[in-house]
């Protein structure tokens, strides 16, 4: 697993070390040793896969509140999605910042998302599956989110007519 930083600090972009040969290829995409060689405490609570049928769908901005706060590992596994990322940590230099990474099926990136940062995604494609593993169990009491739209953060999407659910909807402005 090669690990790359963002501007963010913590935001990490993972690529994997694929071992290919005539019969196909052997992909570690998860490994607990190698995370915490890099300072990450990751112990996977649950994963769970998200399929969106239609290009421009979003979905997020989403993140739990301690003491349910989670890390976060995403990957499409199927199409190609605009994955970004908001620092809500108030003690970060980055306070407010977003980052996006394009993750596809083609180029098998992951991203790991730190804890108390709102994390959501916009599909590239139709017919895009993502899969999450996370480090907490999901806790709806703890559940908070970011608008796609709040102004404070000026965000640029690939599309600003996305399809987006009534909850997401309506996270409050900040």
């Amino acid at each position: 697993m090669l690990f790359t930083k963002t501007k963010i600090d913590g935001l990490l972009i993972i690529n994997i070390e694929s071992k290919a040969d005539h019969r196909g290829s052997l992909d570690r995409f998860f490994c607990q040793h190698e995370l915490a060689e890099h300072g990450i405490d990751f112990t996977l609570a649950q994963a769970y896969r998200s399929t969106s049928l239609l290009k421009n769908t979003l979905r997020g901005l989403h993140y739990q509140t301690s003491p349910k706060s989670e890390i976060k590992i995403i990957q499409c596994l199927r199409g190609a999605i605009f994955d970004l990322v908001i620092d809500l940590r108030p003690d970060s230099a980055t306070y407010g910042q977003w980052q996006s990474v394009e993750l596809t099926a083609d180029n098998q990136a992951l991203l790991l998302v730190p804890q108390h940062c709102a994390h959501g995604y916009m599909t590239l494609t139709d017919n895009c599956l993502v899969e999450c593993l996370a480090s907490e169990f999901y806790a709806p009491e703890y559940e908070a989110g970011v608008r796609w739209n709040d102004p404070a953060f000026q965000i640029t999407w690939p599309n600003s007519n996305p399809i987006v659910s009534d909850k997401d909807q309506s996270w409050a402005l900040r």
